[in-house]
Protein backbone atom coordinates (compact mmCIF):
# COMPACT_ATOMS: atom_id res chain seq x y z
CA UNK A 1 0.00 0.00 0.00
CA UNK A 2 3.08 2.51 0.81
CA UNK A 3 4.59 1.72 -2.23
CA UNK A 4 1.49 2.14 -4.17
CA UNK A 5 0.87 6.26 -2.64
CA UNK A 6 4.30 6.93 -3.46
CA UNK A 7 3.57 5.79 -7.34
CA UNK A 8 0.62 7.82 -6.84
CA UNK A 9 2.18 10.78 -5.16
CA UNK A 10 5.13 10.77 -7.47
CA UNK A 11 3.02 10.30 -10.91
CA UNK A 12 1.17 13.17 -9.83
CA UNK A 13 4.17 15.13 -9.04
CA UNK A 14 5.13 14.91 -12.38
CA UNK A 15 1.96 15.53 -13.99
CA UNK A 16 1.47 18.70 -12.43
CA UNK A 17 5.15 20.03 -12.99
CA UNK A 18 4.88 22.86 -15.24
CA UNK A 19 8.07 24.08 -16.63
CA UNK A 20 10.59 23.20 -19.75
CA UNK A 21 12.62 19.92 -18.86
CA UNK A 22 9.75 17.21 -19.61
CA UNK A 23 7.78 19.18 -22.03
CA UNK A 24 9.05 16.50 -24.90
CA UNK A 25 8.51 13.65 -22.35
CA UNK A 26 5.34 14.95 -21.80
CA UNK A 27 4.01 15.42 -25.41
CA UNK A 28 5.55 12.33 -26.42
CA UNK A 29 3.84 10.61 -23.62
CA UNK A 30 0.63 11.77 -24.68
CA UNK A 31 1.45 10.99 -28.80
CA UNK A 32 1.70 7.42 -27.17
CA UNK A 33 -1.98 7.23 -26.79
CA UNK A 34 -3.62 9.95 -29.12
CA UNK A 35 -1.35 10.56 -31.95
CA UNK A 36 -3.27 9.40 -35.66
CA UNK A 37 0.85 8.86 -36.91
CA UNK A 38 3.49 6.08 -35.92
CA UNK A 39 5.40 7.07 -32.68
CA UNK A 40 8.84 7.72 -34.77
CA UNK A 41 6.49 10.31 -36.99
CA UNK A 42 5.10 12.23 -33.77
CA UNK A 43 8.60 11.78 -32.44
CA UNK A 44 10.11 13.76 -35.42
CA UNK A 45 7.03 16.23 -35.21
CA UNK A 46 7.98 16.88 -31.53
CA UNK A 47 11.62 17.28 -31.97
CA UNK A 48 11.04 19.77 -34.84
CA UNK A 49 8.73 21.80 -32.61
CA UNK A 50 11.15 21.98 -29.70
CA UNK A 51 13.93 22.98 -32.33
CA UNK A 52 12.05 25.71 -33.77
CA UNK A 53 10.77 27.18 -30.17
CA UNK A 54 14.32 27.06 -29.39
CA UNK A 55 15.50 29.44 -32.47
CA UNK A 56 12.35 31.81 -32.00
CA UNK A 57 13.69 32.32 -28.26
CA UNK A 58 17.45 32.47 -28.70
CA UNK A 59 16.80 35.17 -32.02
CA UNK A 60 14.48 36.95 -29.65
CA UNK A 61 17.40 37.36 -27.01
CA UNK A 62 19.62 37.79 -29.71
CA UNK A 63 17.87 40.59 -31.45
CA UNK A 64 17.94 42.28 -27.96
CA UNK A 65 21.42 41.57 -26.68
CA UNK A 66 23.93 41.51 -29.66
CA UNK A 67 25.26 44.57 -31.05
CA UNK A 68 26.38 43.55 -34.07
CA UNK A 69 23.51 44.44 -37.36
CA UNK A 70 24.17 41.27 -38.98
CA UNK A 71 23.71 39.23 -35.73
CA UNK A 72 20.32 41.15 -35.35
CA UNK A 73 19.50 40.79 -38.88
CA UNK A 74 20.19 36.84 -38.70
CA UNK A 75 18.27 36.43 -35.28
CA UNK A 76 15.46 38.17 -36.37
CA UNK A 77 15.42 35.93 -39.57
CA UNK A 78 15.67 32.66 -37.33
CA UNK A 79 12.47 34.09 -34.95
CA UNK A 80 10.78 34.89 -38.22
CA UNK A 81 11.28 31.54 -40.30
CA UNK A 82 10.61 29.56 -37.35
CA UNK A 83 7.81 30.78 -36.42
CA UNK A 84 6.51 30.11 -39.96
CA UNK A 85 7.88 26.58 -39.53
CA UNK A 86 6.10 25.60 -36.17
CA UNK A 87 2.80 27.78 -37.22
CA UNK A 88 3.14 24.96 -40.20
CA UNK A 89 4.11 21.99 -38.04
CA UNK A 90 1.09 23.11 -35.65
CA UNK A 91 -1.75 22.60 -38.32
CA UNK A 92 -0.22 19.51 -40.02
CA UNK A 93 -0.25 18.17 -35.90
CA UNK A 94 -3.48 19.28 -35.48
CA UNK A 95 -4.59 17.47 -38.25
CA UNK A 96 -2.82 14.01 -36.93
CA UNK A 97 -3.79 14.35 -33.11
CA UNK A 98 -0.22 15.57 -32.50
CA UNK A 99 0.61 17.01 -29.15
CA UNK A 100 3.50 19.59 -29.51
CA UNK A 101 5.61 20.80 -26.75
CA UNK A 102 4.34 24.07 -25.34
CA UNK A 103 7.69 25.12 -24.23
CA UNK A 104 10.97 24.44 -25.22
CA UNK A 105 13.15 21.62 -23.16
CA UNK A 106 15.31 21.62 -21.01
CA UNK A 107 18.29 21.26 -22.74
CA UNK A 108 17.22 23.95 -24.76
CA UNK A 109 16.51 26.28 -21.33
CA UNK A 110 19.88 25.56 -20.12
CA UNK A 111 21.26 26.79 -23.60
CA UNK A 112 19.01 29.65 -22.91
CA UNK A 113 19.91 30.48 -19.91
CA UNK A 114 24.07 29.96 -20.61
CA UNK A 115 23.71 32.76 -23.36
CA UNK A 116 21.97 35.48 -21.30
CA UNK A 117 24.59 35.15 -18.64
CA UNK A 118 26.89 36.46 -21.63
CA UNK A 119 27.45 39.89 -23.14
CA UNK A 120 29.42 41.41 -25.98
CA UNK A 121 31.82 39.45 -28.15
CA UNK A 122 31.11 36.53 -25.78
CA UNK A 123 27.25 36.49 -25.86
CA UNK A 124 27.85 37.12 -29.90
CA UNK A 125 29.94 34.27 -30.15
CA UNK A 126 28.18 31.52 -27.92
CA UNK A 127 24.84 32.89 -29.96
CA UNK A 128 26.12 31.84 -33.21
CA UNK A 129 28.42 28.82 -32.14
CA UNK A 130 24.84 27.72 -30.96
CA UNK A 131 23.06 28.26 -33.94
CA UNK A 132 25.38 26.21 -36.24
CA UNK A 133 24.93 23.19 -33.73
CA UNK A 134 21.65 23.43 -33.14
CA UNK A 135 20.96 24.00 -37.73
CA UNK A 136 23.27 20.86 -37.54
CA UNK A 137 21.28 18.73 -35.82
CA UNK A 138 17.87 20.28 -37.08
CA UNK A 139 19.32 19.56 -40.69
CA UNK A 140 20.00 15.97 -39.77
CA UNK A 141 16.79 15.62 -37.98
CA UNK A 142 15.10 16.67 -41.31
CA UNK A 143 17.15 14.91 -43.52
CA UNK A 144 16.18 11.69 -41.80
CA UNK A 145 12.83 12.53 -41.80
CA UNK A 146 12.68 12.62 -45.02
CA UNK A 147 13.33 9.21 -45.48
CA UNK A 148 11.88 7.51 -42.58
CA UNK A 149 8.82 9.87 -41.85
CA UNK A 150 5.74 7.34 -43.15
CA UNK A 151 3.14 10.10 -42.91
CA UNK A 152 2.98 11.98 -46.48
CA UNK A 153 2.17 15.53 -44.80
CA UNK A 154 5.23 15.61 -42.02
CA UNK A 155 7.11 13.86 -44.82
CA UNK A 156 6.39 16.80 -47.48
CA UNK A 157 6.77 19.29 -44.39
CA UNK A 158 10.01 18.25 -43.79
CA UNK A 159 10.95 18.38 -47.24
CA UNK A 160 9.94 21.57 -47.66
CA UNK A 161 11.21 22.71 -45.01
CA UNK A 162 14.60 20.98 -45.68
CA UNK A 163 16.39 23.51 -48.13
CA UNK A 164 15.49 26.35 -45.57
CA UNK A 165 17.41 24.90 -42.61
CA UNK A 166 20.34 24.22 -45.02
CA UNK A 167 20.64 27.71 -45.73
CA UNK A 168 20.41 28.93 -42.40
CA UNK A 169 23.21 26.35 -41.35
CA UNK A 170 25.54 27.83 -43.93
CA UNK A 171 24.48 31.42 -43.08
CA UNK A 172 25.03 30.65 -39.08
CA UNK A 173 28.71 29.40 -40.24
CA UNK A 174 29.38 32.37 -42.53
CA UNK A 175 28.32 34.92 -39.60
CA UNK A 176 30.71 32.08 -37.40
CA UNK A 177 33.68 32.62 -39.15
CA UNK A 178 33.15 36.39 -39.71
CA UNK A 179 32.82 36.89 -35.89
CA UNK A 180 35.50 34.78 -35.01
CA UNK A 181 38.23 34.14 -37.62
CA UNK A 182 40.48 31.88 -37.88
CA UNK A 183 43.76 33.08 -35.54
CA UNK A 184 46.09 33.23 -38.59
CA UNK A 185 48.91 34.30 -36.48
CA UNK A 186 49.82 30.76 -35.09
CA UNK A 187 50.06 29.40 -38.64
CA UNK A 188 52.31 31.83 -40.29
CA UNK A 189 54.45 31.07 -37.01
CA UNK A 190 54.88 27.36 -37.72
CA UNK A 191 55.23 27.70 -41.37
CA UNK A 192 58.36 29.08 -43.05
Amino acid sequence: MIATIIVAVAACHNTNRRGADDSIEQAQTVNDTSAMVSEQDADFAVKAADASLAEIELGKLARETASDQRLKDFAQQMATDHQKVNDKLRSIATSFNITLPPVISEQRVGEQRKLRDKTGDAFEEEYIDIMVKDHDQIVSLFEDAVSDVRNVELQAFAAETLPMLKRHFEEAKILRDSISPLDTTTIQRVMP
